[in-house]
């Protein structure tokens, strides 16, 4: 059995391009590497699983919507750094208590990063 929880995450986004200017330097000062790149997505793994997000032509319209049912947010281990990345790459600060910082980026998905270290 494997010691991480999730093999992958899929993020399905309303536009592909935003997502991706706006989650690589995130994942990168995450520690996270590219893995996938293919028309309509993008991936980054780190240790054994891995985020894609990925703009399908199965999406339903209507966009993402964190107080839907559904994904309300990730949250992640992570550092200042990759705070001031999100905030660089255009992402907004929700909410701030202690170590935990809540980011939303512009199609609505919300990343937590719990700063360890």
């Amino acid at each position: 059995m494997p010691d991480e929880l999730f093999h992958h995450v899929e993020l399905w986004v309303d536009d592909l391009a935003t997502a991706e200017a706006q989650w690589t330097p995130v994942l990168l000062a995450l520690g996270c590497t590219p893995y996938q790149n293919w028309a309509t997505g993008r991936s980054w793994r780190l240790g054994g699983g891995y985020l894609v997000i990925e703009q399908s032509p199965a999406l339903r319209p209507g966009g993402h919507d964190r107080m839907r049912a559904g994904l309300n947010h990730l949250a992640v281990h992570g550092s200042a750094e990759a705070v001031g990345a999100a905030v660089a790459a255009g992402w907004t600060t929700r909410t701030e208590s202690g170590r935990s910082v809540h980011l939303v980026d512009a199609q609505g998905f919300e990343l937590e990063v719990v700063v360890t270290g």
